[in-house]
């Protein structure tokens, strides 16, 4: 019995996800048929590369041995291909992509068109949801995420700048003044994603945190801004976002002198280095062009 590449494969992804159903579904493999593919590749290999938990996996020694040759032998197959012909090696496949409601629909929705009549290979389960996703659990390739990052077990490219600046209405700042220190945000309606009451201002003197408080919060980022076009508040926006009522004149530019601190971009995260797809490559370059260096309102 010979080595099968898309056991190899399989294995790599397993490897790397420390999860078998969740490789399996990258793969089309239901759980069981995954771990009979390994199995198979234990036996003609002669040695067990995997310890196995009711939950997770983890390499023996001999896996970690076998774990660097597999992607030797994934890479030269690609290289292969490529050789002799650049139609063997297009990207091809499901790719699955989780990006959040708001973003999804006015950036990343309207390229898709284009990104599939450039990869007739690739399929394309995009999917909208104002939660985190689990990449591993959920078997999702790509996540789009807006913000600062915290699961520092993903591997992340950074597509493009995201600043963020405090907006309200022209009607709100004529009811109730515009703020000229963020300590003055104390007096006013401030709206708030979440629990997210403590915002830090880049000052002079360094990173000023103020604490606010309004009559409105939500989890929803598109809740958020109707609420500070209708004049309700206070509210910190990506310029993503309120781009286009920031140049109509809708809203307004609060506290300009005063950036916020975070340090927040748009994401491209993804599980793992090893043998990341072909399929995924090309969805992350396709929209570093797209987006460019800075968000598509400020070109203009």
């Amino acid at each position: 019995m010979s080595l099968d590449l898309e056991t190899v494969a399989l294995f790599v992804r397993v490897a790397a996800l420390g999860n078998v159903s969740a490789a399996g579904r990258e793969r089309g493999l239901s759980p069981a048929a995954a771990s009979t593919r390994l199995a198979q590749l234990e036996t003609v290999l002669g040695a067990r590369l995997l310890h196995r938990t009711t939950r997770r996996v983890a390499l023996t020694q001999e896996g970690d041995i076998f774990l660097v040759q597999a992607q030797a032998l994934l890479t030269a197959e690609a290289q292969a291909l490529a050789s002799v012909g650049q139609g063997l090696a297009a990207p091809q496949g499901r790719l699955r992509v989780s990006c959040s409601s708001s973003f999804g629909r006015q950036h990343v929705s309207p390229a898709l068109p284009a990104f599939l009549a450039q990869y007739p290979g690739i399929s394309l389960d995009f999917r909208l949801t104002d939660r985190v996703v689990d990449l591993i659990e959920e078997g999702v390739d790509l996540a789009i995420r807006v913000g600062a990052l915290r699961d520092s077990t993903l591997v992340a490219r950074k597509l493009a700048p995201n600043r963020r600046v405090l907006c309200a209405s022209p009607a709100y700042l004529a009811a109730h003044g515009m703020p000229r220190h963020p300590a003055e945000l104390a007096g006013h309606d401030c709206l708030t994603l979440g629990d997210q009451r403590d915002w830090r201002f880049m000052t002079s003197g360094g990173a000023l945190s103020v604490r606010v408080s309004g009559r409105l919060s939500s989890d929803n980022g598109e809740v958020l801004r109707d609420a500070v076009v209708a004049g309700l508040g206070i509210a910190p926006k990506s310029t993503w976002d309120i781009g286009a009522y920031l140049r109509s004149g809708e809203l307004v530019e609060v506290l300009s002198a005063y950036p916020l601190a975070d340090d927040i971009a748009i994401w491209a995260v993804y599980p793992s280095r090893a043998f990341v797809p072909p399929k995924t490559h090309a969805f992350i370059d396709f929209l570093q062009v797209r987006f460019g260096p800075e968000p598509y309102w400020e070109k203009g």
